[in-house]
């Protein structure tokens, strides 16, 4: 479902993925290849969300803030992921179940780990690895994480072009 909110209706790119089971509302713009897959809510009602290309917002997760948000290119919210947060660079991954609480930032080239807290205006550096409860930086991500973040954009853009061609 894609709804305006006070005059402001969300900016979808043709070649974008939307599950018809998504909820996005307001003042959106989701970029190139893009995909918002079954029960993700978008929700721009009090400032803007920007979704870079090739970024793939997966099932359940919820994006929404008091202030804009931008999300880079060539990056994967996992599924279950509550994004509060100011900022997601380029390449990187959310792992599932991970919060990222306000004005939170995290930079490019880093991996969030599954069911990590990161706490309201913490700044993640460009190529960390953030794991735990609250989240700490753990280091560099692995060369494995980051090929996650490689083969993941591109895996979902074949995968969301199968569902746009399947009406689905």
């Amino acid at each position: 479902m894609i709804k305006s909110f006070n005059g402001m209706m969300p900016q979808i790119a043709d070649s974008a993925f939307v599950s018809q089971t998504a909820y996005i509302i307001g003042d959106v713009k989701i970029d190139e290849n893009s995909g918002i897959w079954p029960g993700a809510v978008i929700r721009a009602d009090f400032d803007s969300i920007k979704i870079g290309r090739n970024s793939h917002i997966e099932d359940n997760s919820v994006l929404h803030s008091g202030t804009s948000m931008e999300i880079g290119d060539n990056v994967i919210i996992g599924h279950s992921v509550v994004m509060h947060g100011k900022k997601i660079g380029n390449n990187t991954l959310i792992g599932n179940n991970a919060t990222i609480l306000e004005d939170a930032e995290i930079g490019s080239f880093c991996i969030i780990g599954a069911g990590c807290l990161v706490m309201s205006g913490m700044k993640v550096p460009d190529k960390s690895f953030v794991a735990g409860v609250p989240g700490e930086i753990r280091g560099k991500p692995s060369l494995e994480q980051l090929r996650w973040v490689q083969e993941g954009p591109q895996t979902y853009n074949k995968l969301a072009k199968q569902y746009k061609e399947q009406g689905l």
